[in-house]
């Protein structure tokens, strides 16, 4: 699929909403889409890829499968055993603060859709920045809180508060929802990220655009305010500088 598209935006699109019912299908394809993405700018055929939060192993397994040497490190046991009921093959169990890696051990650090996930952002990107190399690429994805599906399953209702949707959400289905704010999900937001990589001296942005966006990709990211609403999901390229 060529990215931007509109066959492509729909495609994911249509995906996502089986994500609970066929998530081998949502993942996987989310997984295809990424590692097209990654390959615009780095060459994967004998590189070394962290794949840090990654889950079951989806992007890994389509990292793998483009000649990559990529590893999974993914400190939540349920999520690693999701798919087969045990570990996955080039797994290791391990918190995206404390990466047991080198300094500038890989040549591409991904993460996709995890940022949202932890309690401090600024962390979790130094970590990924610790152990690429000089000149090695850096993809970070995540939802942004205040888009439309910043809430996950309680969405859109998290927009009127956290609490108030997380009891809709269980009167609605007679069970609690998987992401609770302050416990698995944190309010992260596009302008804060984005100030903090800038400052970096250690990395350059190649892209920072909106994931999922079929048209002006990019364009929606430089405006402030809009961009928290209106990109759902933003999407970091960068290069890794000399230290």
């Amino acid at each position: 699929m060529k990215d931007p598209s509109l066959r492509r935006s729909l495609a994911l699109f249509r995906a996502f909403r089986t994500e609970q019912s066929d998530p081998e299908r949502f993942y996987g394809l989310l997984a295809q889409d990424a590692v097209d993405q990654v390959e615009r700018h780095a060459p994967l055929a004998g590189s070394l890829v962290a794949d840090v939060g990654g889950g079951a192993g989806h992007f890994t397994e389509a990292f793998r499968a483009r000649g990559a040497h990529a590893y999974l490190f993914e400190p939540d046991l349920a999520e690693l055993h999701a798919r087969t009921g045990r570990t996955p093959e080039h797994a290791v169990v391990a918190d995206g603060y404390w990466l047991p890696l080198a300094d500038g051990a890989v040549d591409v650090c991904f993460s996709s859709n995890v940022l949202e996930h932890v309690p401090d952002p600024e962390t979790f990107i130094s970590e990924m920045v610790r152990v690429t190399r000089p000149g090695g690429l850096l993809y970070l994805s995540y939802t942004n809180w205040l888009s439309p599906w910043g809430g996950h399953e309680t969405s859109p209702w998290h927009l009127l508060g956290a609490d108030r949707a997380r009891r809709r959400y269980r009167r609605r289905t007679g069970h609690n929802a998987k992401h609770s704010m302050g416990d698995n999900l944190h309010r992260v937001h596009i302008g804060p990220v984005l100030r903090h990589v800038r400052r970096r001296a250690d990395v350059e942005i190649i892209s920072a655009r909106s994931r999922y966006w079929p048209f002006l990709a990019e364009a929606v990211v430089r405006v402030p305010g809009l961009r928290e609403i209106a990109s759902w999901n933003l999407l970091l390229v960068m290069r890794r500088t000399s230290p």
